[in-house]
């Protein structure tokens, strides 16, 4: 076996970055990279995948390895100095690829290769990188000549710029908003941890009283608990107008940026062959087309629909009736659903957070790994770090390192917002044969400690960290050694987000939960009646979530799907929540101006990947209720299937391999308390 090591260059080193270097260092590598392309293609008469492949790979890793780094601080740690860095770059980094994707000798070389005698007896993982790579080309302009081929690169620009601008209008636009309050009286109905937070978050600013802000811990407990309707009201407005011109500074107004991401995006897509942007989305997706997603969505609205309209009856009679509220506003759902909860199921998020505090939590999440997956995971104390909330574990499995992952748990200026994996390092084989391992960010934007108390979670909290491990594990358990379809990589976007939404469902399950959760204080186990209540309160208001993320995901395809010059986004909007939601929110609400998901991220015309590949996840998990939740034996097939694979096979492949059949939306509207 072939020798895999940790060395010097396996880890980023974030304090040697230079902010002032960036934009030159850049520069030499892509030159370097350039000539080292040319002279790759001008060697190559008869490509193999030893002098044409590997030797690429490589390059492709030295500029990653060297823009990681920065892509992600700018994420995590954002500055005026590593923004104007940033965008300089970004430029420079979109002209490389677009040249590379329509670079002709190149893709002619790789064409070359796959029709050699080679090719036969290249393996699986190989055969898939060319195929891929292949398509890549096609779907980048390679057959481009000319003003097509000119105007191309010129969207291809413009389009990057466009997206880093809408996030951090978005960041930026959060940030500049927050209230601070000096009368306790304005916040009766907060949970004691909120409170504490917004306090030490005044004490930062050296403000007396509570500073709250746009931040998801901020937000997100005035609007379920404070009993002050103007301020709930107040903070409702500013979080729904964010980057738009309906609240805030109008600098920050994503608006035009939406008009023209969507124009240039229908413009690449007729230069590329394709109707719409949808059609040139699913082209590499798991779906056969637009009108197949639309149908699945649609499909899934109707099936659920009737469940949210329940919800909401519901929601409404209990207001009535127990504290004569007459209409619900937008600021007034969340806090009486939270009523509606303890009331129905005598439970509050807060009452679960001294019972998750995040080290229990995390050893619980590594336990369930272990079993599952048969792997071990330590903490680093050693390492070359950005901020001393960032962790670093090494994953290893028969005694031997598999992988590495930085875990950045908390919300704090300066973060973007949400939560995400991020490739690092990708799992390869090197041309001396050396195996460079994989390596993940995973980023989350929890509560973060208070006082000398450790972070205590939500329960929704915890399942968003377990999700992200999700996708770290696709990531990280991979054993294709071809850069271009290991972990992630690959992938059809569609079934990217299966192992994510697959872990989430030990969240709920008392076998899993035993280890999850433990009191901060005594640790003693979740008592019974809380854990009986929580799952009794697990499908709670399902409906209308449901509607909600459909909602998002036809919102997202229609807009793509049905572009026309002129278009109006507020009126696509509008039309899919009269076919799909049960409540309309307010005419001042701009939720789409802070969509970054789609307009600033790797979702357009794939939000719908949640439910889709949702379907996935919750059909793969019914296996194991099948068979135990801890069943070794499932859980390695599981690894050995979906989690090894990466992008190497196609993702229906990969599923029927495990499921030993294709998937059914009937284990997601049962996991979902949804009549099937």
């Amino acid at each position: 076996m072939s020798q895999s090591v940790w060395d010097a260059t396996s880890l980023p080193v974030f304090s040697a970055v230079n902010v002032q270097t960036i934009e030159s260092e850049l520069d030499k590598i892509l030159a370097h990279n350039q000539q080292a392309i040319e002279a790759c293609v001008t060697n190559n008469t008869q490509p193999t995948w030893e002098s044409l492949v590997l030797p690429l790979d490589q390059l492709h890793d030295d500029l990653n390895n060297f823009w990681s780094p920065i892509s992600h601080l700018n994420s995590v740690k954002n500055s005026p100095e590593i923004r104007e860095a940033y965008n300089a770059c970004l430029p420079k980094l979109t002209q490389f690829y677009t040249e590379l994707g329509q670079n002709k000798a190149l893709y002619q070389a790789y064409k070359a290769l796959a029709e050699s005698d080679q090719a036969k007896h290249l393996s699986v993982a190989q055969t898939e990188a060319l195929t891929q790579t292949i398509k890549d080309f096609e779907l980048s302009g390679v057959g481009l000549e000319g003003a097509a081929k000119q105007r191309y690169a010129e969207i291809s620009q413009r389009l990057s710029e466009l997206g880093s601008q809408f996030g951090e209008n978005v960041l930026d636009a959060t940030q500049a908003w927050s209230k601070h309050i000096t009368d306790e009286r304005e916040l009766s109905g907060l949970p004691e941890s909120a409170l504490d937070q917004a306090k030490q978050m005044a004490q930062a600013k050296a403000l007396d009283g509570w500073l709250f802000t746009l931040d998801l811990p901020s937000y997100i407990p005035v609007m379920s608990y404070a009993d002050n309707a103007p301020l709930r009201e107040e903070m409702y407005r500013a979080y729904a107008t964010r980057a738009s011109d309906q609240g805030g500074e109008v600098k920050f107004d994503n608006a035009n940026l939406i008009d023209e991401i969507l124009a240039l995006r229908h413009e690449m897509a007729e230069i590329l062959g394709f109707e719409n942007y949808a059609e040139l989305s699913v082209a590499t997706k798991m779906a056969d087309n637009g009108q197949q997603v639309i149908d699945f969505l649609n499909d899934l609205a109707s099936r659920s629909k009737p469940s949210a309209e329940q919800d909401l009856a519901q929601l409404k009679t209990f207001a009535k009736a127990q504290y004569d509220v007459e209409s619900l506003n937008a600021w007034d759902m969340p806090y009486y659903s939270e009523k509606l909860r303890q009331h129905e199921y005598s439970l509050s998020q807060e009452e679960l957070r001294p019972y998750f505090p995040m080290n229990k939590v995390l050893s619980g999440l590594f336990h369930v790994a272990q079993t599952l997956f048969g792997v071990s995971i330590r903490e680093e104390q050693d390492f070359d770090s950005y901020h001393k909330d960032v962790k670093l574990f090494t994953i290893s499995k028969e005694g031997e390192d598999v992988a590495r992952f930085y875990l950045d748990p908390y919300a704090r200026e300066a973060k973007r917002g949400g939560a995400w994996m991020d490739s690092c390092r990708t799992r390869r084989r090197l041309s001396d044969n050396r195996l460079q391992l994989p390596v993940a960010y995973l980023v989350c934007n929890f509560t973060p400690p208070i006082g000398d108390k450790p972070a205590l979670l939500t329960h929704d909290e915890v399942t968003t960290l377990f999700h992200e491990f999700g996708h770290g594990l696709h990531h990280m358990l991979t054993q294709v050694d071809v850069s271009s379809v290991s972990g992630i990589n690959g992938v059809a976007w569609d079934a990217v987000e299966l192992p994510s939404q697959f872990m989430e469902n030990w969240c709920y399950e008392p076998e899993a939960l035993a280890h999850i959760a433990g009191h901060y204080e005594s640790g003693e186990a979740l008592p019974v009646d809380l854990l009986d209540k929580m799952l009794a309160a697990k499908n709670f208001q399902s409906g209308m979530q449901m509607v909600r993320q459909l909602e998002f995901s036809l919102f997202d395809f229609r807009l793509h799907k049905e572009y026309q010059t002129g278009m109006s986004v507020q009126a696509v909007i509008d039309e899919v929540r009269s076919q799909v939601a049960v409540t309309a929110p307010p005419s001042f609400n701009r939720f789409q101006n802070s969509f970054s998901h789609i307009f600033a991220g790797g979702y357009a015309a794939g939000y719908y990947s949640y439910k889709w590949a949702e379907v996935l996840s919750a059909d793969a998990f019914s296996k194991f209720e099948e068979e135990g939740i801890f069943n070794t034996v499932t859980g390695a097939h599981f690894r050995d299937t979906i989690l090894a694979n990466g992008g190497s096979r196609p993702a229906a492949e990969l599923f029927a391999d495990f499921r030993g059949r294709e998937p059914s939306t009937d284990a997601l509207l049962r996991h979902s308390g949804i009549a099937a």
